[in-house]
């Protein structure tokens, strides 16, 4: 596994689809199968795909900050930041696993809204 080649993949891959063009990331980035865990999109890269072409319809002032990318083995860990309108902020967390010819195969993720008040002073990064 090429650790280097998979953190530019994945944020390659997440930024293109993030920025409308979903059907070319899944062509470019994407293996075979394509197993998604998130529960509010279908399976497979047709869903994938359905899902951010419809965030870019209903969204598409929506932002992405790439805050860090982690590679072990064949996951790699994307820690981002995210703005949509009306300034509501997110913070994700992406995990994708590559399959052995270096193509995305699985992702996971976990979406928390950045709140107003902390009860601390150190950022969500």
């Amino acid at each position: 596994m090429n650790l280097e080649e998979n953190k530019k993949n994945a944020i390659a891959f997440y930024k293109m689809a993030y920025k409308g063009n979903p059907r070319q990331a899944v062509e470019r980035y994407v293996g075979k199968e394509y197993i998604q865990h998130n529960p509010d999109v279908e399976d497979g890269t047709n869903g994938f795909i359905a899902y951010f072409e419809r965030m870019q319809r209903e969204y598409p002032e929506k932002s992405i900050e790439f805050v860090r990318c982690i590679a072990e083995g064949d996951l790699v860990a994307l820690h981002t930041h995210q703005t949509w309108p009306g300034n509501d902020a997110y913070i994700t967390m992406d995990f994708f696993r590559f399959d052995a010819d270096g193509k995305i195969g699985e992702h996971w993720d976990a979406i928390q809204q950045i709140p107003e008040k902390s009860l601390n002073n150190n950022t969500m990064y």
